[in-house]
């Protein structure tokens, strides 16, 4: 009968990756305290040295004026284009709708 594949929670796993960043103890050592494979907690802070530029980052780029003014304009160019086409198809097709 196989095993149940485990599956960890996201605050689970960054107490290991953190236990892992911090380097005071050797994966083997990680890896038996919580029950997880070295490789596995090596591909967790991996992830977590990735992702951790993205969380400062944030912060700098919130949305302003300027950025939702230009995430806005393409939008409201494909809304006047839709309604130009759904005018046309409302006189060609007029008696069908």
């Amino acid at each position: 009968m196989p095993r149940k594949r485990r599956r960890f929670t996201a605050e689970f796993k960054a107490k290991v990756a953190m236990e892992a960043v911090k380097e005071q103890h050797t994966l083997a050592e990680l890896a038996s305290e919580y029950g997880v494979h070295p490789s596995q907690i090596t591909s967790w802070k991996k992830e977590l040295k990735e992702s951790a530029v993205a969380v400062f980052a944030g912060k700098r780029e919130l949305l302003t004026d300027e950025s939702v003014e230009k995430a806005k304009a393409p939008l409201y160019e494909q809304i006047g284009r839709l309604q130009v086409e759904v005018g046309f198809l409302r006189k060609k097709l007029g008696p069908l709708l």
